[in-house]
């Protein structure tokens, strides 16, 4: 039962408030601000509460810096109550929360309204607050105090350290305007340089000197740098970019972070400085003078921009130092030659920040989108979108460019000035819009590859001057990426989206943090073009499940984007959900499409695996290779007529064919054994135990000895079936000591095109096995939370003895101690299990059928539904739907789950509960119909 508090003639908040606390067990309150004349109101309660030792937990916050120095030093002095402070200027979210929370012996009773802890709100303002009731497991209850926990993990303790910031804060405040209080205002380690600091010792620690920090632009890549020098403390650092004007906020940078007795020092075309400890240089300038240097004369090299190492300039410098330790830094890691830079950093990556990772943990300003629907006029129907000359035509109407600056005075800005950086189809387009623009008295310039480089950074520089007249560059691409505009507050998308990977790079364009941008402004003008559903696939990425998850994504307005503001007008969702449920995104046309659009932004370079890492989260390889057995065999068959004939005759190699085929089978991998030693043998004669162990310790926090014998053995076709090894090469021979190279895999490998395609694949799997599951031991079996599996993954990953295609089929599955429940939510029509019901009661219970044959009083029905008695662990795997546009779906592991309820025989109806409840979004993909 539910019952409303208010403030009227007959009670008050107050007196609910102090009613529970003096009948509770303990209490936890969670407000926004607390003022002091609220905390009088409470002392004589928190007093009787201290005699009887009732414990308590206050936290608050800085929001708007409410809360009152002299109410946080009052409740300092109980010695039952803990009190935290969250700082939501620090993590830029604004704290607004209001609950107080009262524990009873079988019970919770829970308060969620609007006071504050504040006399006026305890009495007299106009206050609705709501009370429920809840029993200890009531799933309400559980997801408050989860919450709860959340927040009071990533709060201070309000010590005396805090008291004195924030007093002498609020003092200042009185006389002169500061617009909020930051708690420990030295510059603080943010989520992406905490990650790659921590990776980084641990590089070191294993002997390794070379490391790649992959971050998008803003996140503070320059900062980390400094950090880790500061950790190193090396005697000499040479700080390398590829652009001038970069050198000076780069060594400021390290001077705030360092603040020691080291020297800086410029050294470039006017400025040699060469004596000093820290030497910020260009490329340039040190390509013509590092003779002037020993080779060990730096300890500590780090190189900005890194995806330009392999470039000549790059590599003559890089080749000659040799420092203690290399660290390059860039927003991407696409090849600028095709070569590859993980190569040259020794596949050491620090960390790789995507974009959805960076708005999560605030390392960029927020966005706010809007999808519009077009003008009826723009009608794509009967367009060839690869036809600029045409698309550009159908744009570039007076009646769209009048609309275009509708949408944008409605929409409007944040910020002083208008700071525009337009996307357009053609240089024909970009001219037409900024004439129509400058008509209509808005200050426009259009910017292409033909404009000199002097000539672009001059029209940049005008667009941030808060004091110029210029409000909005249109421009072909070339903005695209490695372009720093940080104060830009507004992007226009005008041009149909072709590829989800240019839509992310256009829409990261203005994310970097400025302290006059609260936010960016996106306005994305939708046609009625067939590829209209590329935007939702470009803002959900790979992380979607299937199809539904990017369709409920789209009807919640995308509110699992953190930071970030996602709509469309209803035209537009409409189309699109209409297009998502149409398209085939396993077909062949549409990989080929997906193909062509990665290659044009590679050059026209035939990608690499290892090339589509920067872009996983949109273009996802691994469907080539489902869709043609080899991503080899997929170029093969829609390259052009040049290039499909060079792959054609690759793949009329047989044995090449087994062998490819039997390492992208795998992926992508959920263990890294395997793949560490055949890239190993690539280049050595043998692998045994001890060089396993060495060759490992690199990838895993705790390397297994019995997973190492294990994966020589399923290397050595131990645990393949007749069919397997039919259709595979043996890679090696086991002899239980050593593993070598069969005579077959030796000759293929001293051709040098097969062993490159070859180390691609398996590099591609080791990048992103330590993308997904770091260097975390999950013990055995080696499974992650809200990892995705199928069945033959299992007997991998507990070291299964026996062929691994005996543990398949059904969907109960063991070995020793350890029950695999694969779980299909909405079964397939024609399936024999079509009948049983398998259903989410809550984010931690579900029904279970068993198989048909179990009963309650003997085997294995027994000990599933007895499990903990037993000893039993049940892992749990779940999946939507079996298949999806063809394609048979892998199951995600929800980790462990008990019996808790069970009835009947042949089969066994059981209630399950997890040991982790799912979470938000996983419960809605898995329960929401769409």
């Amino acid at each position: 039962m539910n019952t409303l508090l208010t403030n009227n003639q007959i009670t008050n908040f107050y007196n609910h408030i102090t009613k529970l606390l003096q009948e509770c067990e303990s209490f936890t309150f969670n407000v926004a601000f607390i003022n002091f004349s609220g905390i009088q109101l409470l002392l004589d309660c928190f007093e009787i509460l201290e005699k009887k030792n009732i414990k308590g937990k206050i936290l608050t916050s800085t929001y708007l810096n409410f809360t009152q120095i002299k109410a946080l030093e009052k409740i300092r002095e109980f010695k039952n109550i803990e009190l935290k402070i969250y700082d939501s200027n620090e993590s830029n979210i604004g704290f607004h929360s209001k609950s107080y929370i009262f524990k009873f012996k079988d019970k919770y009773k829970i308060i969620i309204g609007s006071s504050n802890i504040t006399a006026s709100a305890f009495k007299s303002n106009i206050e609705w607050n709501v009370k429920t009731i809840a029993k200890k497991d009531d799933c309400f209850l559980q997801n408050v105090l989860i919450e709860f926990e959340k927040l009071w993990l990533n709060s201070y303790d309000v010590n005396d350290e805090f008291l004195k910031e924030y007093a002498d804060f609020l003092d200042k405040q009185k006389k002169e305007f500061l617009p909020s209080f930051t708690y420990k205002k030295s510059i603080k380690i943010n989520f992406m340089q905490e990650k790659a600091l921590q990776k980084l010792e641990e590089l070191r620690e294993k002997k390794e000197k070379k490391a790649l920090v992959i971050a998008a632009t803003g996140s503070g890549k320059t900062y980390l740098s400094a950090f880790d020098v500061k950790k190193f403390r090396p005697k000499t650092l040479l700080f390398l970019v590829h652009r001038e004007n970069i050198l000076l906020s780069a060594k400021k940078s390290f001077e705030d972070i360092l603040e020691d007795s080291f020297t800086y020092g410029l050294f470039t075309g006017n400025k040699k400085e060469k004596n000093k400890n820290y030497i910020f240089s260009t490329i340039q300038t040190m390509n013509n003078t590092f003779l002037d240097f020993s080779p060990n004369h730096f300890d500590y090299i780090i190189v900005d921009e890194a995806h330009h190492i392999t470039s000549p300039s790059y590599k003559k410098v890089i080749e000659y130092f040799e420092p203690k330790f290399l660290l390059g830094l860039t927003a991407t890691s696409n090849r600028m030659d095709g070569n590859s830079i993980y190569e040259v950093f020794d596949e050491n990556i620090a960390c790789d920040i995507r974009l959805n990772d960076a708005l999560e943990h605030n390392l960029v300003v927020p966005f706010h989108y809007f999808g519009i629907s077009d003008i009826q006029s723009v009608d794509y129907e009967n367009i060839d979108l690869s036809k600029i000359d045409e698309v550009a035509k159908l744009l570039s109407v007076n009646k769209r460019a009048d609309f275009i600056i509708e949408k944008m005075n409605f929409y409007s800005f944040a910020g002083v000035k208008r700071k525009v950086i337009s996307f357009c189809v053609s240089k024909e387009h970009a001219f037409f819009m900024s004439e129509k623009f400058n008509e209509k008295g808005i200050n426009s310039i259009s910017l292409t590859n033909e404009d000199s480089i002097q000539k672009r950074e001059e029209a940049i520089k005008k667009l941030e001057d808060e004091n110029e007249t210029l409000e909005v560059i249109f421009t072909v691409d070339i903005f695209n990426e490695g372009i720093d505009i940080p104060s830009i507050n507004t992007v226009l998308f005008l041009r149909p989206t072709n590829s989800p990977i240019v839509f992310v790079q256009q829409l990261g364009r203005g994310l970097r943090k400025h302290k006059n941008k609260e936010f960016l402004t996106i306005l994305d003008f939708i046609g009625n073009h067939k590829k209209a559903y590329l935007i939702a696939l470009s803002l959900v990425g790979n992380k979607a499940i299937d199809k539904d998850s990017i369709k409920i994504s789209l009807q919640n307005n995308f509110a699992d984007f953190k930071n970030a503001f996602i709509s469309m007008d209803k035209i537009s969702k409409d189309r699109i959900l209409k297009q998502i449920e149409n398209e085939n995104f396993n077909h062949l046309k549409y990989l080929k499409e997906q193909y062509f659009e990665f290659k044009t932004i590679l050059e026209n370079k035939v990608p690499k695996l290892v090339d589509f890492l920067q872009f996983n989260e949109v273009i996802n390889p691994m469907n080539f290779i489902y869709e043609s057995k080899s991503y080899v065999e997929f170029i093969a068959k829609v390259e052009d007529v040049k290039i499909k004939n060079e792959y054609k005759i690759l793949c009329e190699n047989e044995q090449f064919l087994k062998t490819i085929r039997f390492i992208e089978n795998q992926l992508p991998i959920k263990r890294i054994y395997e793949f560490v030693i055949l890239k190993y043998l690539l280049n050595n004669d043998f692998c045994d135990e001890k060089i396993a162990f060495k060759i490992l310790n690199k990838y895993l926090d705790k390397v297994c000895k019995k997973s190492i014998n294990h994966s020589f053995f399923y290397l050595n076709q131990d645990f393949l079936d007749k069919a397997q090894i039919s259709r595979y090469l043996k890679l090696i021979n086991f002899d239980g000591q050593k593993a070598v190279k069969t005579k077959e895999f030796e000759e293929l490998i001293r051709i040098s095109k097969y062993k490159e395609i070859i180390e691609d694949s398996l590099n591609y799997g080791i990048y992103v096995y330590e993308e997904e599951f770091e260097t975390i031991d999950f013990g055995m079996p080696f499974l992650k939370l809200y990892g995705k599996y199928n069945m033959l993954n299992i007997a991998q990953l507990c070291n299964f003895p026996k062929i691994h295609s005996s543990f398949r089929g059904s969907g109960f599955l063991k070995y020793k101690d350890d029950f695999f429940l694969f779980i299909n939510i909405e079964k397939d029509k024609f399936s024999k299990s079509a009948n049983y019901t398998n259903t989410f009661l809550s984010k931690d219970r579900f029904t279970y059928q068993s198989k048909p044959s179990m009963s309650q009083d003997k085997g294995d029905g027994e000990r599933l539904i007895e499990n903990q008695e037993h000893g039993v662990k049940l892992h749990i795997f779940i999946r939507k739907f079996v298949q999806v546009d063809k394609k048979t779906q892998d199951f995600i592991y929800l980790g462990i789950a008990n019996s808790v309820k069970y009835s009947g025989n042949k089969p066994i109806s059981l209630e399950l509960k997890l040991e982790i409840p799912l979470e938000d979004k996983l419960f809605e993909e898995f329960t929401k119909i769409v």
